[in-house]
Protein backbone atom coordinates (compact mmCIF):
# COMPACT_ATOMS: atom_id res chain seq x y z
CA UNK A 1 0.00 0.00 0.00
CA UNK A 2 1.57 3.23 -1.13
CA UNK A 3 2.14 5.60 1.96
CA UNK A 4 1.15 8.35 -0.52
CA UNK A 5 -2.48 7.76 -0.18
CA UNK A 6 -2.12 9.28 3.55
CA UNK A 7 -0.96 12.43 4.58
CA UNK A 8 -1.06 12.74 8.42
CA UNK A 9 -2.07 15.88 10.07
CA UNK A 10 -1.92 14.48 13.75
CA UNK A 11 1.03 12.74 15.65
CA UNK A 12 1.14 8.92 15.52
CA UNK A 13 1.64 8.38 18.74
CA UNK A 14 -1.32 8.91 21.00
CA UNK A 15 -0.86 8.54 24.78
CA UNK A 16 -3.45 6.35 26.78
CA UNK A 17 -4.97 7.76 30.05
CA UNK A 18 -4.07 6.12 32.91
CA UNK A 19 -7.28 4.95 33.76
CA UNK A 20 -8.03 2.92 31.16
CA UNK A 21 -4.86 0.92 31.39
CA UNK A 22 -6.05 -2.33 33.18
CA UNK A 23 -9.55 -2.63 30.81
CA UNK A 24 -6.68 -2.07 27.88
CA UNK A 25 -4.61 -4.26 28.69
CA UNK A 26 -7.43 -6.75 28.81
CA UNK A 27 -8.87 -6.19 25.65
CA UNK A 28 -5.26 -6.31 23.71
CA UNK A 29 -6.17 -9.89 24.73
CA UNK A 30 -8.89 -10.49 22.20
CA UNK A 31 -8.23 -10.83 18.47
CA UNK A 32 -4.70 -9.51 18.37
CA UNK A 33 -1.69 -12.09 18.11
CA UNK A 34 1.60 -12.07 17.03
CA UNK A 35 0.41 -12.65 13.11
CA UNK A 36 -2.79 -11.17 12.93
CA UNK A 37 -5.71 -8.53 13.66
CA UNK A 38 -9.27 -10.23 13.99
CA UNK A 39 -12.08 -6.85 12.91
CA UNK A 40 -15.54 -8.53 13.22
CA UNK A 41 -18.89 -7.33 10.23
CA UNK A 42 -22.01 -8.07 10.74
CA UNK A 43 -24.72 -6.65 8.04
CA UNK A 44 -27.01 -8.08 5.56
CA UNK A 45 -25.71 -10.37 3.07
CA UNK A 46 -28.39 -12.45 1.79
CA UNK A 47 -31.57 -11.44 -0.65
CA UNK A 48 -31.90 -8.10 -3.01
CA UNK A 49 -30.24 -5.82 -0.19
CA UNK A 50 -27.46 -8.32 0.63
CA UNK A 51 -25.81 -7.74 -3.09
CA UNK A 52 -24.54 -4.80 -2.40
CA UNK A 53 -23.19 -5.12 0.41
CA UNK A 54 -20.80 -8.08 -0.76
CA UNK A 55 -19.23 -5.90 -3.05
CA UNK A 56 -19.00 -3.14 -0.47
CA UNK A 57 -17.00 -5.72 1.30
CA UNK A 58 -15.11 -7.30 -1.92
CA UNK A 59 -13.83 -2.89 -1.81
CA UNK A 60 -12.44 -3.48 1.42
CA UNK A 61 -11.06 -6.94 1.56
CA UNK A 62 -8.78 -5.37 -1.90
CA UNK A 63 -6.84 -3.16 0.41
CA UNK A 64 -6.52 -5.33 3.44
CA UNK A 65 -5.17 -8.18 0.90
CA UNK A 66 -2.91 -5.85 -0.07
CA UNK A 67 -1.17 -4.31 3.32
CA UNK A 68 -1.20 -8.02 4.07
CA UNK A 69 0.92 -8.79 0.86
CA UNK A 70 3.23 -6.36 2.46
CA UNK A 71 3.56 -8.41 5.84
CA UNK A 72 0.72 -6.90 7.81
CA UNK A 73 1.00 -4.07 9.80
CA UNK A 74 3.67 -4.94 12.77
CA UNK A 75 3.94 -7.80 11.34
CA UNK A 76 0.12 -8.87 11.58
CA UNK A 77 -2.14 -9.84 9.04
CA UNK A 78 -5.81 -8.50 9.15
CA UNK A 79 -8.87 -10.83 8.82
CA UNK A 80 -12.18 -9.61 8.68
CA UNK A 81 -14.90 -12.37 9.62
CA UNK A 82 -18.31 -11.02 8.35
CA UNK A 83 -21.71 -12.87 9.43
CA UNK A 84 -25.26 -11.91 7.62
CA UNK A 85 -27.78 -10.36 10.30
CA UNK A 86 -30.20 -9.63 7.73
CA UNK A 87 -30.96 -6.50 8.40
CA UNK A 88 -32.93 -8.35 12.13
CA UNK A 89 -31.91 -6.50 14.96
CA UNK A 90 -31.98 -9.66 17.10
CA UNK A 91 -29.67 -11.49 14.70
CA UNK A 92 -27.46 -8.47 14.62
CA UNK A 93 -26.59 -8.52 18.27
CA UNK A 94 -26.20 -11.72 18.28
CA UNK A 95 -23.59 -11.69 15.36
CA UNK A 96 -21.70 -8.97 17.68
CA UNK A 97 -21.99 -11.26 20.84
CA UNK A 98 -20.40 -14.47 18.84
CA UNK A 99 -17.73 -11.92 16.90
CA UNK A 100 -16.38 -11.18 20.50
CA UNK A 101 -17.05 -13.98 22.17
CA UNK A 102 -16.63 -17.01 19.23
CA UNK A 103 -14.25 -15.37 16.88
CA UNK A 104 -12.43 -12.56 19.56
CA UNK A 105 -13.00 -9.80 17.03
CA UNK A 106 -10.46 -6.84 18.20
CA UNK A 107 -12.55 -4.07 16.69
CA UNK A 108 -15.73 -4.03 14.37
CA UNK A 109 -15.51 -2.98 10.54
CA UNK A 110 -18.54 -2.01 8.10
CA UNK A 111 -21.18 -3.26 9.93
CA UNK A 112 -24.71 -2.65 8.21
CA UNK A 113 -27.66 -0.65 8.97
CA UNK A 114 -29.40 1.95 11.37
CA UNK A 115 -31.45 -0.31 13.77
CA UNK A 116 -28.72 -3.11 13.73
CA UNK A 117 -26.23 -0.57 14.94
CA UNK A 118 -28.44 1.44 17.55
CA UNK A 119 -29.15 -1.91 18.73
CA UNK A 120 -25.95 -2.57 19.34
CA UNK A 121 -24.92 0.03 21.09
CA UNK A 122 -24.67 -0.90 24.96
CA UNK A 123 -23.38 -4.05 24.12
CA UNK A 124 -20.42 -1.86 21.87
CA UNK A 125 -20.06 0.48 24.63
CA UNK A 126 -19.54 -2.69 27.22
CA UNK A 127 -17.52 -4.26 24.66
CA UNK A 128 -14.85 -1.48 24.40
CA UNK A 129 -14.31 -2.53 20.99
CA UNK A 130 -14.29 0.58 18.19
CA UNK A 131 -16.87 0.40 15.26
CA UNK A 132 -14.97 1.91 12.04
CA UNK A 133 -16.60 2.64 8.79
CA UNK A 134 -20.54 1.49 9.36
CA UNK A 135 -22.45 1.34 5.80
CA UNK A 136 -26.31 2.91 5.51
CA UNK A 137 -26.34 4.04 9.36
CA UNK A 138 -29.14 6.98 9.88
CA UNK A 139 -27.35 9.79 11.44
CA UNK A 140 -29.26 9.33 14.87
CA UNK A 141 -27.89 5.75 15.05
CA UNK A 142 -24.84 7.40 14.55
CA UNK A 143 -25.26 9.13 17.34
CA UNK A 144 -26.49 6.37 19.92
CA UNK A 145 -23.24 4.81 19.31
CA UNK A 146 -20.85 7.97 19.78
CA UNK A 147 -17.78 7.36 21.60
CA UNK A 148 -18.23 3.81 20.15
CA UNK A 149 -18.44 4.35 16.37
CA UNK A 150 -16.54 6.32 13.63
CA UNK A 151 -18.51 6.83 10.43
CA UNK A 152 -16.20 7.52 7.21
CA UNK A 153 -19.27 8.25 4.70
CA UNK A 154 -20.52 11.93 5.02
CA UNK A 155 -23.80 12.34 7.23
CA UNK A 156 -27.44 11.14 5.45
CA UNK A 157 -28.70 14.79 6.49
CA UNK A 158 -25.92 16.20 4.24
CA UNK A 159 -27.18 13.92 1.49
CA UNK A 160 -30.72 14.73 1.65
CA UNK A 161 -29.88 18.83 1.83
CA UNK A 162 -27.10 18.53 -1.18
CA UNK A 163 -29.92 16.42 -3.25
CA UNK A 164 -32.99 19.12 -2.69
CA UNK A 165 -30.15 21.85 -3.03
CA UNK A 166 -29.23 20.46 -6.53
CA UNK A 167 -33.04 20.12 -7.56
CA UNK A 168 -34.25 23.60 -6.68
CA UNK A 169 -31.57 25.33 -7.88
CA UNK A 170 -32.89 23.65 -11.47
CA UNK A 171 -36.28 24.50 -10.48
CA UNK A 172 -38.07 21.61 -9.24
CA UNK A 173 -40.14 21.80 -6.39
CA UNK A 174 -42.57 19.16 -6.61
CA UNK A 175 -40.53 16.53 -4.41
CA UNK A 176 -41.12 12.87 -3.48
CA UNK A 177 -38.85 10.85 -1.73
CA UNK A 178 -39.13 6.60 -1.45
CA UNK A 179 -37.72 5.16 1.22
CA UNK A 180 -36.65 1.69 2.56
CA UNK A 181 -39.38 0.46 5.22
CA UNK A 182 -37.36 0.24 8.09
CA UNK A 183 -35.98 2.95 11.09
CA UNK A 184 -33.50 4.09 8.96
CA UNK A 185 -35.49 4.59 5.81
CA UNK A 186 -37.91 6.67 7.82
CA UNK A 187 -35.29 8.77 9.10
CA UNK A 188 -34.08 9.48 5.94
CA UNK A 189 -37.68 10.72 4.73
CA UNK A 190 -37.29 12.93 7.61
CA UNK A 191 -34.12 14.69 6.49
CA UNK A 192 -35.47 15.05 3.23
CA UNK A 193 -38.78 16.62 4.31
CA UNK A 194 -36.27 18.89 6.74
CA UNK A 195 -34.06 19.95 3.89
CA UNK A 196 -37.50 20.99 2.01
CA UNK A 197 -38.64 22.65 5.28
CA UNK A 198 -35.57 25.04 4.82
CA UNK A 199 -37.26 26.23 1.38
CA UNK A 200 -40.85 26.35 2.49
CA UNK A 201 -41.24 23.08 0.69
CA UNK A 202 -43.06 19.85 1.52
CA UNK A 203 -42.76 16.46 -0.26
CA UNK A 204 -45.44 15.59 -1.97
CA UNK A 205 -45.41 11.96 -1.66
CA UNK A 206 -43.21 9.90 1.04
CA UNK A 207 -43.70 6.23 0.36
CA UNK A 208 -42.32 3.54 1.90
CA UNK A 209 -41.11 0.21 -0.05
CA UNK A 210 -40.65 -3.24 1.77
CA UNK A 211 -36.84 -3.99 1.75
CA UNK A 212 -37.90 -7.78 0.39
CA UNK A 213 -39.36 -5.81 -2.56
CA UNK A 214 -43.05 -7.53 -2.20
CA UNK A 215 -44.73 -3.63 -2.44
CA UNK A 216 -42.56 -2.34 -5.41
CA UNK A 217 -45.68 -2.16 -7.68
CA UNK A 218 -47.65 -0.67 -5.27
CA UNK A 219 -45.07 2.08 -4.30
CA UNK A 220 -44.56 2.55 -8.06
CA UNK A 221 -47.85 3.96 -8.52
CA UNK A 222 -48.06 5.77 -4.95
CA UNK A 223 -45.06 8.04 -6.79
CA UNK A 224 -46.89 8.19 -10.14
CA UNK A 225 -49.99 9.18 -8.50
CA UNK A 226 -48.19 11.90 -6.79
CA UNK A 227 -47.27 13.81 -9.94
CA UNK A 228 -44.20 14.49 -8.38
CA UNK A 229 -41.10 16.41 -10.42
CA UNK A 230 -38.48 14.19 -9.31
CA UNK A 231 -38.41 11.52 -6.32
CA UNK A 232 -35.48 11.12 -3.93
CA UNK A 233 -34.64 7.30 -3.55
CA UNK A 234 -33.16 5.99 -0.53
CA UNK A 235 -33.68 2.33 -1.92
CA UNK A 236 -30.66 -0.46 -1.71
CA UNK A 237 -30.18 -3.13 -4.21
CA UNK A 238 -32.28 -3.82 -7.10
CA UNK A 239 -35.37 -2.33 -5.73
CA UNK A 240 -34.91 1.24 -6.64
CA UNK A 241 -34.95 -0.20 -10.47
CA UNK A 242 -37.69 -1.74 -9.97
CA UNK A 243 -39.58 0.95 -8.08
CA UNK A 244 -38.86 2.88 -11.01
CA UNK A 245 -40.39 0.21 -14.04
CA UNK A 246 -43.63 0.28 -12.16
CA UNK A 247 -43.95 3.77 -11.40
CA UNK A 248 -43.18 4.73 -14.92
CA UNK A 249 -45.89 1.50 -16.12
CA UNK A 250 -48.17 3.41 -13.88
CA UNK A 251 -47.70 6.70 -16.20
CA UNK A 252 -45.43 8.14 -13.77
CA UNK A 253 -42.90 11.32 -15.96
CA UNK A 254 -40.93 11.74 -12.95
CA UNK A 255 -37.19 12.19 -12.65
CA UNK A 256 -34.85 9.96 -10.19
CA UNK A 257 -32.44 10.80 -7.64
CA UNK A 258 -30.86 8.43 -5.73
CA UNK A 259 -29.03 8.43 -2.30
CA UNK A 260 -25.62 7.21 -2.66
CA UNK A 261 -27.02 3.54 -1.24
CA UNK A 262 -28.60 3.14 -4.54
CA UNK A 263 -26.30 1.32 -6.75
CA UNK A 264 -26.30 3.18 -10.50
CA UNK A 265 -24.67 0.20 -12.27
CA UNK A 266 -27.55 -2.60 -10.73
CA UNK A 267 -30.27 -0.19 -11.30
CA UNK A 268 -29.15 0.41 -15.06
CA UNK A 269 -29.00 -3.26 -15.60
CA UNK A 270 -33.22 -3.38 -14.85
CA UNK A 271 -34.77 0.15 -16.24
CA UNK A 272 -32.34 0.18 -19.73
CA UNK A 273 -32.57 2.84 -21.96
CA UNK A 274 -34.59 4.90 -19.43
CA UNK A 275 -31.65 5.19 -16.71
CA UNK A 276 -29.67 8.00 -18.34
CA UNK A 277 -32.18 10.85 -16.21
CA UNK A 278 -30.60 9.12 -12.59
CA UNK A 279 -28.27 10.83 -11.13
CA UNK A 280 -27.36 9.78 -7.71
CA UNK A 281 -24.92 11.26 -4.94
CA UNK A 282 -21.84 10.07 -4.07
CA UNK A 283 -20.07 10.20 -1.10
CA UNK A 284 -16.64 8.81 -1.96
CA UNK A 285 -14.46 10.61 -5.08
CA UNK A 286 -14.77 9.04 -8.68
CA UNK A 287 -13.32 6.03 -9.07
CA UNK A 288 -12.38 6.13 -12.67
CA UNK A 289 -10.17 9.26 -11.61
CA UNK A 290 -7.39 9.00 -14.37
CA UNK A 291 -5.10 11.80 -11.96
CA UNK A 292 -5.45 10.65 -8.92
CA UNK A 293 -2.96 7.69 -7.74
CA UNK A 294 -4.91 6.32 -5.13
CA UNK A 295 -7.89 5.93 -7.58
CA UNK A 296 -5.93 4.00 -10.03
CA UNK A 297 -4.12 1.86 -7.32
CA UNK A 298 -7.64 0.91 -6.31
CA UNK A 299 -8.76 -0.24 -10.09
CA UNK A 300 -5.37 -2.19 -10.48
CA UNK A 301 -6.33 -4.04 -7.13
CA UNK A 302 -10.08 -4.52 -8.30
CA UNK A 303 -8.85 -5.56 -11.91
CA UNK A 304 -6.16 -8.44 -9.88
CA UNK A 305 -8.81 -9.81 -8.10
CA UNK A 306 -12.02 -9.71 -10.19
CA UNK A 307 -13.63 -6.77 -8.49
CA UNK A 308 -16.44 -5.03 -10.00
CA UNK A 309 -14.78 -1.39 -9.78
CA UNK A 310 -17.38 1.26 -8.58
CA UNK A 311 -18.45 3.57 -6.34
CA UNK A 312 -19.74 0.66 -4.32
CA UNK A 313 -15.90 -1.63 -3.99
CA UNK A 314 -14.41 1.59 -3.88
CA UNK A 315 -16.30 2.78 -0.36
CA UNK A 316 -15.31 -0.30 0.72
CA UNK A 317 -11.99 0.31 -0.26
CA UNK A 318 -11.24 3.84 1.13
CA UNK A 319 -12.99 3.01 4.19
CA UNK A 320 -10.96 0.08 4.65
CA UNK A 321 -7.77 2.48 4.26
CA UNK A 322 -9.05 4.55 7.45
CA UNK A 323 -8.86 1.55 9.23
CA UNK A 324 -5.48 0.52 7.98
CA UNK A 325 -3.95 3.74 8.62
CA UNK A 326 -5.81 3.83 11.74
CA UNK A 327 -4.12 0.88 13.58
CA UNK A 328 -1.08 1.83 11.91
CA UNK A 329 -0.68 4.87 13.51
CA UNK A 330 -1.92 3.36 17.03
CA UNK A 331 1.33 1.25 16.51
CA UNK A 332 2.44 -2.01 17.89
CA UNK A 333 0.95 -1.74 21.17
CA UNK A 334 -2.37 -2.21 20.01
CA UNK A 335 -5.29 -2.37 22.53
CA UNK A 336 -8.89 -0.97 21.87
CA UNK A 337 -8.25 2.12 24.22
CA UNK A 338 -5.27 3.13 22.26
CA UNK A 339 -7.04 2.73 18.82
CA UNK A 340 -10.39 4.53 20.68
CA UNK A 341 -7.59 7.24 21.04
CA UNK A 342 -5.40 7.48 18.05
CA UNK A 343 -9.20 7.49 15.69
CA UNK A 344 -10.59 10.32 18.07
CA UNK A 345 -7.52 12.53 17.55
CA UNK A 346 -6.89 11.12 13.46
CA UNK A 347 -6.90 13.38 10.85
CA UNK A 348 -6.03 12.71 7.02
CA UNK A 349 -6.48 12.88 2.85
CA UNK A 350 -7.14 9.46 1.64
CA UNK A 351 -7.73 9.33 -1.45
CA UNK A 352 -8.67 12.89 -2.22
CA UNK A 353 -11.04 12.78 0.72
CA UNK A 354 -10.75 14.62 3.84
CA UNK A 355 -11.20 12.80 6.97
CA UNK A 356 -11.52 14.46 10.36
CA UNK A 357 -12.58 12.91 13.71
CA UNK A 358 -11.06 15.22 15.73
CA UNK A 359 -14.60 17.30 16.40
CA UNK A 360 -17.49 16.41 18.22
CA UNK A 361 -18.55 14.75 15.42
CA UNK A 362 -17.94 11.44 15.09
CA UNK A 363 -18.39 11.49 11.11
CA UNK A 364 -15.33 12.17 9.44
CA UNK A 365 -16.58 13.09 5.76
CA UNK A 366 -18.48 16.18 4.53
CA UNK A 367 -17.83 14.82 0.54
CA UNK A 368 -20.55 14.75 -1.95
CA UNK A 369 -20.48 14.37 -5.80
CA UNK A 370 -23.70 14.36 -8.14
CA UNK A 371 -23.12 12.11 -11.05
CA UNK A 372 -25.17 10.63 -13.69
CA UNK A 373 -25.71 7.11 -14.87
CA UNK A 374 -25.71 6.10 -18.36
CA UNK A 375 -27.90 3.53 -19.68
CA UNK A 376 -24.66 1.20 -19.75
CA UNK A 377 -24.35 1.60 -16.03
CA UNK A 378 -21.38 3.94 -16.15
CA UNK A 379 -21.03 7.65 -14.15
CA UNK A 380 -20.87 10.72 -15.57
CA UNK A 381 -19.66 13.73 -13.65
Amino acid sequence: MHRRNFIAASAAAVAVPALGLMASAQAAESGVADTEIVLGLTGILSGPLGAPIKVVVAGAGLAFDAVNAQGGLSGRKIRLVSLDDELVPEKAVANYEKLLAEHRAFAFFGCVGSGTTAAAAKLLNQSGAPMVAGYAVSDSAREKVAGSGYFVRATFAREAQALVQHLTTIGVSRIAVAYLDNPGGAEVARLVEAALATLQLKPVAAVPVKGDGSANEASGKALADSKAQAVIMYLGGGIGGEVMKSAWAAGGRQMFYGMSIVPGDVTARLVGDKTSGLAISQIVPYPWSEVDAGAREYRQLAERAKVDVGYLSYEGYVNALVMIEALRRTGRDLTRARLHATLKAMKLRVNNMDIDFTGASNTGSRFIEMVRVTKEGKFLR
